[in-house]
Protein backbone atom coordinates (compact mmCIF):
# COMPACT_ATOMS: atom_id res chain seq x y z
CA UNK A 1 0.00 0.00 0.00
CA UNK A 2 1.22 3.46 -0.54
CA UNK A 3 1.90 5.93 2.47
CA UNK A 4 0.46 9.23 1.67
CA UNK A 5 3.46 11.34 3.39
CA UNK A 6 5.96 9.19 1.30
CA UNK A 7 7.62 11.05 -2.02
CA UNK A 8 9.62 8.77 -2.99
CA UNK A 9 10.68 4.90 -2.81
CA UNK A 10 12.73 2.89 -4.79
CA UNK A 11 10.90 0.14 -6.62
CA UNK A 12 12.98 -2.60 -8.29
CA UNK A 13 12.81 -5.07 -10.82
CA UNK A 14 10.45 -7.91 -9.52
CA UNK A 15 6.55 -7.62 -9.26
CA UNK A 16 4.85 -6.38 -6.09
CA UNK A 17 1.83 -7.45 -4.70
CA UNK A 18 -1.08 -4.81 -5.37
CA UNK A 19 1.01 -3.11 -8.10
CA UNK A 20 -0.58 -1.81 -11.30
CA UNK A 21 2.92 -1.46 -13.56
CA UNK A 22 2.11 1.22 -16.71
CA UNK A 23 5.05 -0.37 -18.81
CA UNK A 24 5.98 1.41 -21.94
CA UNK A 25 6.28 -0.76 -24.80
CA UNK A 26 8.37 -0.17 -28.58
CA UNK A 27 6.29 2.29 -30.80
CA UNK A 28 7.94 0.09 -33.65
CA UNK A 29 11.33 -1.64 -33.23
CA UNK A 30 10.62 -4.40 -30.92
CA UNK A 31 14.20 -4.23 -29.65
CA UNK A 32 13.52 -0.70 -27.98
CA UNK A 33 11.79 -3.19 -25.01
CA UNK A 34 13.98 -2.38 -21.70
CA UNK A 35 15.04 -5.00 -19.58
CA UNK A 36 12.65 -3.75 -16.93
CA UNK A 37 10.32 -4.21 -19.08
CA UNK A 38 10.50 -7.77 -20.40
CA UNK A 39 11.33 -8.61 -16.50
CA UNK A 40 7.98 -7.17 -14.97
CA UNK A 41 5.88 -8.39 -17.85
CA UNK A 42 7.25 -11.98 -17.38
CA UNK A 43 6.35 -11.73 -14.14
CA UNK A 44 2.56 -10.20 -12.89
CA UNK A 45 -0.13 -11.48 -12.16
CA UNK A 46 -1.46 -10.90 -15.60
CA UNK A 47 -1.08 -8.12 -18.38
CA UNK A 48 -4.28 -6.00 -19.25
CA UNK A 49 -3.95 -4.53 -23.02
CA UNK A 50 -5.38 -3.06 -25.85
CA UNK A 51 -5.20 -5.80 -28.19
CA UNK A 52 -4.39 -9.03 -27.14
CA UNK A 53 -3.37 -9.65 -30.84
CA UNK A 54 -0.82 -7.05 -30.88
CA UNK A 55 0.38 -7.83 -27.44
CA UNK A 56 0.87 -11.43 -28.30
CA UNK A 57 3.30 -10.21 -31.39
CA UNK A 58 5.50 -8.88 -28.31
CA UNK A 59 5.13 -11.23 -26.10
CA UNK A 60 6.23 -13.80 -28.19
CA UNK A 61 9.00 -11.92 -29.73
CA UNK A 62 10.25 -11.54 -26.25
CA UNK A 63 9.58 -15.34 -25.28
CA UNK A 64 7.30 -14.14 -22.42
CA UNK A 65 4.39 -16.72 -21.63
CA UNK A 66 1.44 -14.78 -19.51
CA UNK A 67 -1.65 -14.31 -19.17
CA UNK A 68 -3.60 -11.28 -21.46
CA UNK A 69 -6.91 -9.78 -21.00
CA UNK A 70 -8.55 -6.86 -23.26
CA UNK A 71 -8.62 -3.66 -21.84
CA UNK A 72 -9.45 -0.59 -24.09
CA UNK A 73 -11.70 2.50 -24.44
CA UNK A 74 -14.99 0.18 -25.00
CA UNK A 75 -14.92 -1.93 -21.62
CA UNK A 76 -12.72 0.34 -19.85
CA UNK A 77 -15.32 1.59 -17.30
CA UNK A 78 -16.32 -2.53 -17.03
CA UNK A 79 -13.11 -3.59 -16.67
CA UNK A 80 -11.46 -0.96 -13.95
CA UNK A 81 -13.28 -2.57 -11.43
CA UNK A 82 -12.53 -5.54 -12.18
CA UNK A 83 -8.78 -4.95 -12.17
CA UNK A 84 -9.30 -2.59 -9.03
CA UNK A 85 -10.70 -5.98 -6.87
CA UNK A 86 -7.30 -7.81 -8.46
CA UNK A 87 -5.07 -5.63 -6.94
CA UNK A 88 -6.98 -5.42 -3.88
CA UNK A 89 -6.43 -8.99 -3.18
CA UNK A 90 -2.81 -9.38 -3.81
CA UNK A 91 -2.28 -9.39 -7.68
CA UNK A 92 0.11 -7.74 -9.52
CA UNK A 93 -1.15 -5.89 -12.83
CA UNK A 94 0.95 -4.77 -15.81
CA UNK A 95 -0.88 -2.42 -18.31
CA UNK A 96 0.06 -1.61 -21.92
CA UNK A 97 -0.93 -0.41 -24.98
CA UNK A 98 -0.42 -1.45 -28.83
CA UNK A 99 2.47 0.72 -28.97
CA UNK A 100 4.67 3.39 -26.97
CA UNK A 101 3.46 4.80 -23.66
CA UNK A 102 -0.50 3.61 -21.76
CA UNK A 103 -2.63 6.70 -20.94
CA UNK A 104 -0.92 8.80 -23.82
CA UNK A 105 -4.02 9.05 -26.84
CA UNK A 106 -4.55 5.41 -25.08
CA UNK A 107 -7.33 4.12 -22.43
CA UNK A 108 -6.24 3.92 -18.66
CA UNK A 109 -6.31 7.29 -17.25
CA UNK A 110 -9.62 6.93 -15.05
CA UNK A 111 -8.04 3.26 -14.77
CA UNK A 112 -5.30 5.08 -12.67
CA UNK A 113 -7.12 7.62 -11.23
CA UNK A 114 -9.62 5.08 -9.72
CA UNK A 115 -6.57 3.04 -8.04
CA UNK A 116 -5.13 6.43 -6.90
CA UNK A 117 -8.36 7.07 -5.06
CA UNK A 118 -8.31 3.48 -3.63
CA UNK A 119 -5.27 4.02 -2.18
CA UNK A 120 -3.23 1.37 -4.24
CA UNK A 121 0.45 1.92 -5.75
CA UNK A 122 0.73 2.49 -9.40
CA UNK A 123 3.92 2.45 -10.83
CA UNK A 124 5.61 3.71 -14.17
CA UNK A 125 8.06 1.48 -15.94
CA UNK A 126 8.95 4.15 -18.68
CA UNK A 127 9.85 3.51 -22.34
CA UNK A 128 9.38 4.77 -25.64
CA UNK A 129 6.79 7.42 -27.08
CA UNK A 130 5.85 8.28 -30.20
CA UNK A 131 5.47 12.57 -29.65
CA UNK A 132 8.98 12.53 -27.72
CA UNK A 133 10.36 10.53 -30.15
CA UNK A 134 9.39 12.78 -32.84
CA UNK A 135 10.03 16.12 -31.17
CA UNK A 136 13.40 15.46 -30.53
CA UNK A 137 14.20 14.02 -34.05
CA UNK A 138 12.34 17.28 -36.48
CA UNK A 139 14.55 19.96 -35.47
CA UNK A 140 12.27 22.47 -33.98
CA UNK A 141 12.54 23.81 -30.71
CA UNK A 142 12.35 21.06 -28.16
CA UNK A 143 12.12 23.46 -24.72
CA UNK A 144 8.63 23.72 -24.37
CA UNK A 145 5.96 22.38 -26.29
CA UNK A 146 2.05 21.22 -26.77
CA UNK A 147 0.87 17.65 -26.81
CA UNK A 148 -2.53 17.42 -28.70
CA UNK A 149 -2.95 13.86 -29.55
CA UNK A 150 -5.91 12.92 -31.82
CA UNK A 151 -7.66 16.18 -32.87
CA UNK A 152 -11.85 15.87 -33.97
CA UNK A 153 -12.41 15.21 -37.10
CA UNK A 154 -14.25 17.99 -37.98
CA UNK A 155 -16.44 20.53 -36.82
CA UNK A 156 -16.05 23.40 -34.22
CA UNK A 157 -13.77 21.50 -32.10
CA UNK A 158 -11.40 20.79 -34.86
CA UNK A 159 -11.46 24.48 -36.12
CA UNK A 160 -11.04 25.47 -32.03
CA UNK A 161 -7.68 22.97 -32.14
CA UNK A 162 -6.32 24.10 -35.33
CA UNK A 163 -6.46 27.65 -34.06
CA UNK A 164 -4.86 26.64 -30.72
CA UNK A 165 -1.89 25.52 -32.79
CA UNK A 166 -1.95 28.09 -35.02
CA UNK A 167 -1.47 30.53 -31.94
CA UNK A 168 0.59 28.30 -30.08
CA UNK A 169 3.88 30.17 -29.14
CA UNK A 170 5.28 26.57 -28.38
CA UNK A 171 5.78 23.82 -30.28
CA UNK A 172 3.18 21.53 -31.15
CA UNK A 173 2.40 17.63 -31.40
CA UNK A 174 -0.28 16.21 -33.24
CA UNK A 175 -0.95 11.93 -34.06
CA UNK A 176 -2.69 11.74 -36.79
CA UNK A 177 -3.96 8.78 -39.39
CA UNK A 178 -2.59 8.12 -42.46
CA UNK A 179 -5.87 8.84 -44.39
CA UNK A 180 -6.49 12.11 -42.86
CA UNK A 181 -2.94 13.66 -43.27
CA UNK A 182 -3.29 15.17 -46.65
CA UNK A 183 -6.73 16.80 -44.68
CA UNK A 184 -4.98 17.96 -41.89
CA UNK A 185 -2.06 19.62 -43.90
CA UNK A 186 -4.54 21.99 -45.95
CA UNK A 187 -6.96 22.30 -42.58
CA UNK A 188 -3.39 23.87 -40.96
CA UNK A 189 -2.43 25.76 -44.21
CA UNK A 190 -5.98 27.71 -43.49
CA UNK A 191 -4.85 29.21 -39.92
CA UNK A 192 -1.45 28.74 -39.99
CA UNK A 193 -0.60 30.01 -43.55
CA UNK A 194 1.59 27.80 -45.86
CA UNK A 195 5.17 29.12 -44.43
CA UNK A 196 4.55 27.31 -40.87
CA UNK A 197 7.48 24.84 -40.12
CA UNK A 198 6.54 21.64 -39.57
CA UNK A 199 8.31 18.13 -40.05
CA UNK A 200 6.19 14.59 -40.28
CA UNK A 201 7.92 11.41 -39.89
CA UNK A 202 6.04 8.05 -39.96
CA UNK A 203 6.93 4.61 -39.10
CA UNK A 204 9.34 5.72 -36.05
CA UNK A 205 12.29 3.20 -35.41
CA UNK A 206 10.82 0.81 -38.35
CA UNK A 207 12.70 -0.38 -41.31
CA UNK A 208 11.04 2.04 -43.45
CA UNK A 209 10.83 5.01 -41.42
CA UNK A 210 10.74 8.33 -43.16
CA UNK A 211 10.96 12.29 -41.87
CA UNK A 212 9.14 14.94 -44.10
CA UNK A 213 9.57 18.60 -44.06
CA UNK A 214 9.60 21.70 -43.56
CA UNK A 215 6.74 23.72 -44.51
CA UNK A 216 2.83 23.34 -44.70
CA UNK A 217 3.09 23.94 -48.52
CA UNK A 218 5.87 21.61 -49.03
CA UNK A 219 4.05 18.87 -47.37
CA UNK A 220 0.90 19.43 -48.65
CA UNK A 221 2.43 19.00 -52.38
CA UNK A 222 4.12 15.75 -51.03
CA UNK A 223 0.94 14.18 -49.64
CA UNK A 224 -1.43 15.15 -52.28
CA UNK A 225 0.82 12.91 -54.30
CA UNK A 226 1.87 9.74 -52.42
CA UNK A 227 -0.75 7.39 -50.18
CA UNK A 228 0.41 7.07 -46.87
CA UNK A 229 0.74 4.10 -45.04
CA UNK A 230 1.77 3.80 -41.66
CA UNK A 231 1.81 5.72 -38.01
CA UNK A 232 2.43 9.72 -38.54
CA UNK A 233 3.53 11.72 -36.11
CA UNK A 234 3.51 15.54 -36.67
CA UNK A 235 5.81 18.34 -35.05
CA UNK A 236 4.36 21.78 -35.77
CA UNK A 237 6.72 25.18 -34.96
CA UNK A 238 5.91 27.76 -32.91
CA UNK A 239 4.07 30.43 -33.99
CA UNK A 240 7.06 33.44 -33.74
CA UNK A 241 4.42 36.29 -35.10
CA UNK A 242 3.10 35.42 -31.69
CA UNK A 243 5.97 34.96 -29.71
CA UNK A 244 7.68 38.57 -31.38
CA UNK A 245 4.28 40.11 -30.45
CA UNK A 246 4.82 39.69 -27.42
CA UNK A 247 8.35 40.66 -27.29
CA UNK A 248 6.84 44.10 -28.66
CA UNK A 249 4.14 44.12 -25.27
CA UNK A 250 7.23 43.77 -23.02
CA UNK A 251 9.28 46.33 -24.63
CA UNK A 252 5.66 48.44 -24.42
CA UNK A 253 5.34 48.10 -20.61
CA UNK A 254 8.74 48.94 -20.03
CA UNK A 255 8.55 52.22 -22.33
CA UNK A 256 5.18 52.73 -20.47
CA UNK A 257 6.51 52.50 -16.57
CA UNK A 258 9.62 55.32 -17.98
CA UNK A 259 7.27 57.73 -19.53
CA UNK A 260 5.01 57.45 -16.23
CA UNK A 261 8.35 57.82 -13.82
CA UNK A 262 8.87 60.55 -16.14
CA UNK A 263 6.04 62.56 -15.31
CA UNK A 264 3.14 61.20 -17.58
CA UNK A 265 -0.23 60.37 -16.57
CA UNK A 266 -0.97 56.78 -17.26
CA UNK A 267 -3.46 57.63 -19.85
CA UNK A 268 -1.30 59.95 -21.60
CA UNK A 269 1.36 57.74 -22.00
CA UNK A 270 -0.07 54.93 -23.17
CA UNK A 271 -2.01 57.49 -25.90
CA UNK A 272 1.25 58.51 -26.93
CA UNK A 273 2.93 54.65 -27.01
CA UNK A 274 -0.47 53.74 -29.08
CA UNK A 275 0.22 56.18 -31.74
CA UNK A 276 3.74 55.65 -31.74
CA UNK A 277 3.29 51.43 -32.32
CA UNK A 278 0.11 51.10 -33.73
CA UNK A 279 -1.00 49.32 -30.72
CA UNK A 280 -4.57 49.67 -29.27
CA UNK A 281 -4.72 52.44 -26.19
CA UNK A 282 -6.55 50.77 -24.25
CA UNK A 283 -4.11 47.31 -24.59
CA UNK A 284 -1.24 49.21 -23.46
CA UNK A 285 -2.94 51.08 -20.73
CA UNK A 286 -3.71 47.68 -19.23
CA UNK A 287 -0.07 46.85 -19.23
CA UNK A 288 0.24 47.29 -16.24
CA UNK A 289 -2.02 49.01 -12.95
CA UNK A 290 -2.05 52.28 -11.82
CA UNK A 291 -1.03 50.91 -7.89
CA UNK A 292 2.15 48.93 -9.72
CA UNK A 293 3.73 51.98 -10.46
Amino acid sequence: MSNNNLLFSHRGSEPENSVLYIVGTPIGNLDDISIRAKNILSKVSFIACEDTRNTIKLLNHLEITNKLISFHKYNSNKKSDFLISKLQNGDSIAIVSDAGMPLISDPGESLVKKIREKDLDVICVPGPNAALTALVSSGLTTTQFTFYGFIPRSGKKRLAQLKLISENKLTSIVYESPKRILKFLVDLKKVCGGERRIVIIKEMTKKFEQHFGYKIDDLIKIFDKIIPMGEHTIVIGSNTNVEEELNEYKDLKIDLINLIKAGLSHSSASNYLSKKSGKSKRDIYNLILENDI
